[in-house]
């Protein structure tokens, strides 16, 4: 199938490559089919292209890869819905912005993503985890694309 995107252009994308968040993300509930895209110049950073508006990209990165001891604590029940085997299947990734020149990670509402079944869902993880942790000197590797 072919998806018109506003800053990758016209991709082709198998059915197959979709995720699908049944409540969408938030402040994005109408936009509940992404496809996850590799950054060609950035291999630090992927892209969540909605399917749903041509406009919406997400930047997103795995956490672990600037924060080794990141730990996202959710009640069980919210992962039901990923329908997840075994928890270790699970794929999270956070979403990058870029605030006055600095470049931010929202560790509080991370992304699940159950790869195998191709459904995702963002949660609020528990506990003092910021919406927005300034990557400091290691953001210089994100600067590029994000």
């Amino acid at each position: 199938m072919e998806i018109f995107t506003t800053r990758f252009g016209t991709l082709d994308v198998e059915a197959d490559d979709l995720i699908h968040f049944p409540k969408g993300l938030l402040g994005l509930a109408q936009c509940r089919d992404w496809v996850l895209l590799a950054d060609t110049q950035n291999d630090a950073v992927a892209w969540l292209q909605s399917v749903d508006r041509a406009e919406i990209a997400l930047g997103v990165v795995s956490p672990r890869r600037f924060l080794s001891s990141y730990q996202m604590r959710v009640v069980g029940r919210e992962l039901e819905p990923l329908k997840l085997e075994r928890i270790q299947a699970a794929r999270v990734l956070v979403v990058v912005s870029k605030n006055e020149g600095l470049i931010t990670l929202n560790l509080k509402a991370p992304l699940v993503i159950n790869l195998d079944r191709r459904l995702g869902r963002q949660v609020i993880a528990n506990g003092e985890l910021p919406v927005q942790y300034e990557l400091g000197n290691a953001s210089s590797s994100l600067k590029k694309t994000a």
